[in-house]
């Protein structure tokens, strides 16, 4: 049976993988672009999430990327890292996600004069700020950051340290983002090695613009989760027959049910999928891959929680496909295992399976 948009809308959702700098409104952009005289493609809000969605679809990364020059231009002020992580809780909670990592790199907002653990107290106050204002509006959601380092730069050991005295205060992990190929998470061995000794949790984003090497150097460094991760598939001979044989790396993420944290519409875009229905994760789904669904960027993709749900359920998928994905990713949040049962109960009692 085909679920509705609103049966969806009503679906308990968790998101791991959602970049802040990539789900602003497009209306809080264009006023807050205005306020300190940054030019936008479009001053109308319904324009500039159009501009934004048919760059991302262009196929040319370089105009998928503008649309970031854009929103961390307005992310420079306590004020406005507040507001934006405010509307983005808000926003998710109304899409019925109840629990999101939202993940952004502190390095990236400090051209305002704001130091780096300003940055990360004015993100966590608008957490809590949205949390306590979607409940008010009925929603129960709970969010945590994680902090990024830029791989293609030289502050991981820095952001490490900052993720670590803000531990469960105001990040819950750690990743790197940032150009894949040509920047392997080895560069940054010695911040992971700081993080594996503190036992902080880590993502790494691997396996979108680089293949199966750059999965298995980011297990190496001790990630607990694949960013995307989606290149794995060639690492598995005959993936969509009878008798699929799995290379050394993909063995381990499927025994190790290492989640990954699959982004399909973004996947497309970024050409790491030729299609939604051709996506390998269905597949890999098929085989007991722990997949995820995300956003990655909700403004940047033109996408929502609920809508990607939507896509996968017109490629095939069903209510107990989406069960199944969800309830990895709630055992794959950096939560403390008591924590994470109670949001995987959470989770069943919205799919209306009794305990």
């Amino acid at each position: 049976m085909t679920l509705t948009h609103d049966e969806i809308v009503a679906l308990p959702k968790v998101v791991l993988h959602d970049h802040l700098d990539g789900g602003l409104r497009p209306a809080t952009l264009i006023e807050l672009a205005a306020e300190i005289g940054h030019e936008l493609p479009s001053t109308d809000p319904d324009e500039l999430a159009s501009i934004f969605a048919q760059n991302a679809n262009s196929g040319d990364l370089v105009k998928y990327l503008e649309a970031f020059a854009h929103t961390t231009a307005v992310m420079q002020s306590e004020d406005n890292l507040r507001r934006v992580a405010r509307e983005a809780v808000v926003d998710l909670a109304a899409d019925g996600v109840i629990y999101a990592e939202l993940r952004y790199a502190p390095e990236q907002h400090v051209a305002g004069g704001l130091d780096l653990q300003q940055v990360v107290e004015a993100v966590q106050a608008g957490i809590e700020e949205g949390v306590a204002e979607a409940a008010e509006a009925g929603y129960g959601i709970r969010v945590g950051a994680l902090l990024d380092a830029m791989r293609h730069l030289d502050r991981s050991d820095e952001i490490a340290a900052l993720a670590l005295v803000n531990r469960g205060t105001c990040c819950v992990g750690f990743d790197i983002a940032g150009p894949e190929n040509g920047f392997p998470a080895s560069n940054h061995s010695v911040a992971f090695a700081a993080l594996r000794a503190a036992h902080m949790p880590v993502t790494i984003h691997a396996g979108e613009a680089d293949g199966v090497d750059s999965v298995s150097d980011a297990l190496f460094q001790g990630a607990r989760r694949i960013g995307h991760g989606v290149r794995i598939h060639e690492d598995i001979e005959g993936l969509d027959t009878d008798e699929p044989v799995l290379g050394i790396v993909a063995r381990h993420v499927l025994d190790q049910q290492i989640p990954l944290e699959v982004c399909p519409t973004s996947n497309v875009q970024t050409a790491a999928a030729p299609s939604i229905e051709g996506h390998p994760m269905h597949a890999l789904r098929d085989l007991g891959f722990a997949i995820t669904v995300n956003t990655d960027n909700r403004l940047v993709s033109g996408v929502s929680m609920s809508g990607e749900f939507a896509v996968l359920v017109e490629a095939g998928w069903t209510k107990e496909d989406l069960l199944e994905a969800t309830m990895a990713a709630a055992w794959g949040a950096f939560l403390p295992y008591e924590e994470r049962g109670d949001l995987a109960e959470l989770i069943l009692e919205g799919y209306g399976i009794e305990l």
